[in-house]
């Protein structure tokens, strides 16, 4: 897999990266590779293959989408959401 480098990244662009990254619980690499991702994705969604998906790097929608597809109908005695969350979480 290539590696990319860009240089003279204005010091207030850092800054507000890292401060996206940490309120996303990412690293800066991470958070940079997510919005990669969703640059490509948006010019051609069939540009990323699933092989793509990088650890840390699934939004909260990502996550709700897939708790959706997964819990379709309210689920009446059963787990509570911030299990489900905790637990896909710790899945990683």
């Amino acid at each position: 897999m290539p590696n990319l480098s860009i240089k003279d990244v204005p010091e207030d662009w850092a800054e507000r990266l890292r401060a996206r990254a940490a309120s996303n619980h990412r690293s800066l690499q991470g958070e940079l590779m997510a919005i990669l991702e969703q640059a490509v994705q948006g010019d051609s969604p069939a540009a990323v293959s699933p092989s793509s998906q990088r650890r840390g790097t699934r939004t909260l929608e990502d996550i709700a989408r897939a708790q959706r597809i997964a819990f379709p109908q309210p689920v009446r005695g059963g787990p509570l959401a911030v299990d489900l969350i905790r637990a896909d979480r710790d899945s990683r």
